[in-house]
């Protein structure tokens, strides 16, 4: 452990906000969630560059933000993915193959998985995991009134963290059921490809004998990218400073969010979308009882989203302990969709 994190674990403990939020814990998340975001908001204000992680964007206002996102001209990842999906459901069912398990990570509204959950064969269990509870139980409830004879188990979890999937269900005399990954949306592009490769090491190991299904944002014309995370509505501005919205109400934070300007842009050496939040001018901060200084121009690097050609995608997987597979693509190629077979002993 270093330093900031050893002084954000102290300064997070006189956090008096966070013992109202632990309380109402069901409501939204367990308790280590809180624990999570002021040791993170600490840490990430202390150290320079300033950074914090962007799966706490996802409070449930944060959540309903991401998913108006969604709904943008400019955002064209969701609705090229949902239209892949739509055609091509049938085919990477196919690839998942009947009774299976799938394990959807960070499902929030589970919006994608509709699509795929018609055209498998029978599946047995589905189990969304997400960092945001309420969003997370409300999507759930509506699945299970849509799928009856669906066995629908949330899972309140950072999936980035070890964690426990729940009982599997009593066998029916098929033997287990082969567990299958969903992680869409491009969000494999929020973690460093250091932190991918781990990532798919620990999916190749959850999943041996089954597979991952993940939606891959491609590396294209930089005028698209900086369209999508610039909306003309302003929508994506709100749901980066949502973040300190969420401080405020969790943390005892007394930032200013008008004070702040939403910055986003493409760096092409790394393929990736940077987004930060810019101090206007020279202010002072607290956070749990701790004091920030901002120079004007200062920022927090609130979200990296990487972006990939086909061919270094699957190179990763392979590195990573998965076999590649097919690959469905628009016509545009802004965006992919890939099956990865996990090893049997990944």
């Amino acid at each position: 452990m270093d330093s900031n994190t050893s002084t954000a674990h102290a300064y997070r403990d006189r956090c008096g906000a966070g013992k109202a939020r632990d309380r109402r814990a069901g409501e939204s998340g367990p308790v280590g969630v809180h624990a999570a975001f002021a040791d993170a908001m600490l840490a990430g204000l202390a150290r320079r560059p300033r950074s914090v992680a962007p799966k706490f964007f996802y409070d449930a206002a944060g959540s309903a933000l991401f998913d108006r996102i969604c709904e943008l001209p400019e955002y064209y990842p969701t609705r090229t993915e949902l239209a892949l999906l739509a055609e091509r459901a049938s085919e990477m069912a196919r690839c998942i193959g009947p009774g299976a398990d799938i394990i959807e990570f960070g499902a929030g509204s589970s919006r994608k998985v509709r699509l795929l959950l018609e055209a498998l064969e029978r599946p047995r269990r589905f189990v969304p995991i997400d960092i945001s509870g309420e969003h997370l139980h409300a999507a759930a409830r509506a699945l299970r009134a849509e799928h009856p004879g669906l066995d629908v188990h949330p899972l309140v979890a950072d999936f980035t963290r070890p964690f426990a999937l729940p009982p599997a269900p009593a066998p029916d005399g098929a033997g287990p059921a082969r567990r299958v990954g969903f992680f869409p949306g491009s969000s494999i592009g929020n973690f460093t490809p250091q932190e991918a490769h781990r990532f798919l090491r620990m999916a190749a190991g959850l999943l041996r004998g089954g597979g991952l299904l993940v939606g891959i944002d491609l590396v294209k014309d930089p005028a698209v990218l900086h369209a999508a995370y610039n909306d003309a509505r302003g929508v994506t501005a709100a749901f980066n400073r949502n973040l300190l919205v969420r401080a405020n109400r969790e943390l005892e934070a007394d930032f200013e969010p008008e004070r702040f300007a939403h910055y986003a842009f493409y760096e092409p050496v790394r393929r990736r979308i940077e987004m930060h939040l810019v101090s206007l001018d020279r202010q002072a901060v607290t956070v749990c009882g701790r004091h920030f200084d901002f120079a004007p121009g200062e920022t927090l690097h609130t979200e990296s989203s990487y972006k990939y050609t086909v061919d270094g995608f699957r190179a990763l997987a392979a590195r990573s302990g998965f076999v590649p597979g097919p690959v469905w693509c628009d016509r545009d190629r802004l965006f992919s969709v890939h099956w990865l077979e996990a090893r049997s002993g990944a």
